[in-house]
């Protein structure tokens, strides 16, 4: 079973379990169809063996298609994406901060990035700043420091040694 688990989506062609396990092709159809039979009456587990041609694979068994559909709507079962990466290090940097202000260094809109940080519950809102519109505020959660397996703020790169002089007309070591 590790084989099929380890080919994943990709499966794996009978004749290279044949080789694989160094069996005959016999052999290997009566373990793989006692494997079949295992996984289908198996109420705890949620996977099945199929045969595509010759072909086989792990899946999902088909009655626990709602729950996953809802797992991977929930943006739970996905890595972040880079503008939500770069989202999440301008709050963990200068929070509390407003949405606006996030779209004002980054140069583009954010709200996509900070609904899936707050989805992720990597970000919370903490409070509304006292300005016109009251916007909300953002900081990061435990979940952001268990994420990045960090204890606190200062564990996080010093700012300075990503800082980029090129607007000012700086040169390292110059002023």
């Amino acid at each position: 079973m590790a084989l099929l688990f380890v080919a994943g989506d990709q499966g794996i062609k009978e004749k290279d379990l044949v080789e694989l396990l160094e069996i005959d092709s016999a052999a290997l159809r009566q373990n793989l169809e006692e494997l079949q039979v295992k996984l289908l009456t198996d109420g705890d587990s949620g996977i099945q063996l199929v045969n595509y041609n010759s072909l086989y694979k792990l899946v999902t068994k088909n009655e626990f298609s709602d729950l996953l559909t809802k797992y991977f709507k929930s943006g739970l079962g996905t890595k972040l994406s880079q503008a939500a990466l770069e989202v999440l290090s301008i709050i963990a940097y200068r929070q509390p901060i407003t949405r606006i202000e996030i779209d004002e260094i980054r140069g583009v809109q954010s709200s996509g990035s900070l609904n899936t940080l707050l989805m992720r519950k990597m970000i919370k809102e903490h409070g509304k700043k006292n300005v016109p519109g009251h916007p909300n505020l953002y900081v990061v959660t435990d979940e952001f420091f268990d994420y990045f397996g960090i204890k606190s703020l200062d564990d996080l790169p010093k700012i300075e040694n990503f800082e980029d002089n090129s607007n000012t007309g700086e040169i390292d070591g110059e002023s």
